[in-house]
This record gives C-alpha cells, sequence and structure tokens, in this order.
C-alpha cells in the first residue's frame, strides 16, 4: 500500500507523530493509521506487506502491516484503521504525485529499503530525493 503522509516534513516528523498513537495490541506495540475504506485484499497486504509513506512528494520510509480493523467515529461512520509496526524503515526517495487515500502498490514498484541499497557509488539520499524530484535521476 501507498499513502500520503499529510502534513509531515520528514521521517522523524512521522515517527515523533506516531509515538503519541501507539497503544498495545495482543501484547505487541503497534501504531494506527486510519483511512475510510478497507482493502478488498487485506490478505495480501497483511501477509508481508507495508504501507509506503510518500512526505512531501516523495516516498521516504514503509511500515509493515499488522491487521486491518473496522472502526466506528464519532459521527456514526465506519473507518478502517491500519494497524501497523512501530518501525519506520527509510527507503530510498521515489517521487510521488498527490493522490487522495490509498492505493496498492505492487511488490515491482515498491522502492527498495535504503540499507538494501548499493553504497558503492550511490549518492547520499538527500541528493538524490532532489534529483529525483527534479527529474533528473
Amino acid at each position: 500500500m501507498i499513502k500520503m503522509a499529510v502534513g509531515i516534513t520528514d521521517p522523524d516528523h512521522l515517527a515523533e507523530v506516531q509515538q503519541g498513537r501507539r497503544f498495545v495490541r495482543e501484547g505487541q506495540s503497534v501504531v494506527p493509521a486510519y483511512t475510510r475504506r478497507k482493502p478488498r485484499r487485506p490478505d495480501e497486504v497483511i501477509d508481508g506487506g507495508s504501507i509506503y509513506w510518500v512526505v512531501k512528494g516523495q516516498v521516504r520510509c514503509r511500515q509493515r502491516v499488522v491487521d486491518f480493523e473496522l472502526v466506528d467515529g464519532e459521527e456514526g461512520q465506519t473507518w478502517c484503521r491500519i494497524i501497523l509496526d512501530p518501525t519506520l524503515v527509510p527507503t530510498v526517495p521515489q517521487s510521488k504525485k498527490p493522490f487522495q487515500g490509498w492505493r496498492y502498490l505492487e511488490p515491482d514498484l515498491a522502492p527498495r529499503d535504503l540499507a538494501d541499497a548499493d553504497p558503492e557509488g550511490e549518492l547520499p539520499p538527500h541528493i538524490l530525493a532532489e534529483l529525483r524530484e527534479l527529474g533528473l535521476a
């Protein structure tokens, strides 16, 4: 899955915001994210899938999806709570145009984890991100 991190300035800011939302579920520390619609293929996402966060126009990190659950909102509407592992995994920055809600992200289109990127000859992530934003990388 891929989702916009609205109002977030960088992955550290996302971690800070999520820190205040953590709770324990079945003995595991988790973080919630909310969306209107529950995925129609939840088992595919839960089975090792992640949510990739778009921060300031670029995919910058991901979190493993643990579960989905429906919750009732204050005004009677139903929301989908996405239960996430609290660990943010930095990814190789990848430009992404704005969109609403979330989308499925096919595995072959997902950016690599930054730790898995080839360190030899690779530019620092912030420079690489700027080059991609300009369409030069």
